[in-house]
């Protein structure tokens, strides 16, 4: 897959989410899933049947002050994804969270994650009005290194939240990006 056109875009409604790229986020998923990436799906391997839910679930959800998609495309190929959302209790209504950050296992390393998490930066200051944005990483999956390096800092750790299987709990890793 060429790098070459890196595009970056965001939907804000259900109905700008084409068949094609439901099927291209759902496939995605599948695989960073299945190459043991944290994402959401925590037991691989998963296949499209149980991952299609979650995606329509997302996309269903989609409002332009609540819940934004983003996605990276390199050489007409989807090669990345996140999805990040406000709450719209007002105590908590100026932070947002990063749900799903993915890109595929295969062009990892060059620098399309970090696009799509500067893009989101910029959207949820300019566009959704956000202060900061806050995620959770699984620890021991490198994440905390790849974040930090992005500005993200640690606020905070749940030790062995995530019991990936017997005798393998991984601590939950709060993460904060402020100021945006």
């Amino acid at each position: 897959m060429s790098d070459s056109g890196l595009g970056l875009l965001q939907f804000t409604a259900p109905e700008q989410v084409t068949a094609r790229l439901r099927r291209e986020l759902v496939e995605c998923w599948v695989e960073v899933t299945n190459a043991g990436g944290a994402a959401g799906f925590p037991f691989p391997p998963v296949d499209e049947g149980q991952v299609a839910p979650a995606v329509d679930r997302i996309v269903g959800a989609l409002a332009p002050g609540a819940s934004r998609l983003l996605v990276a495309r390199a050489g007409g190929e989807l090669v990345g994804w996140l999805n990040v959302r406000r709450d719209p209790y007002e105590l908590i209504g100026h932070w947002g969270t990063l749900h799903h950050v993915q890109t595929r296992p295969a062009v990892r390393g060059r620098g399309f994650g970090a696009a799509l998490m500067e893009e989101v930066r910029s959207v949820a200051r300019d566009e959704m009005g956000l202060e900061q944005l806050h995620l959770a990483a699984r620890g021991g999956a490198g994440l905390e290194e790849f974040y930090g390096r992005l500005g993200w800092k640690e606020v905070g750790r749940w030790p062995g939240a995530l019991r990936l299987a017997p005798g393998d709990d991984r601590d939950e890793v709060l993460m904060l990006l402020a100021p945006l």
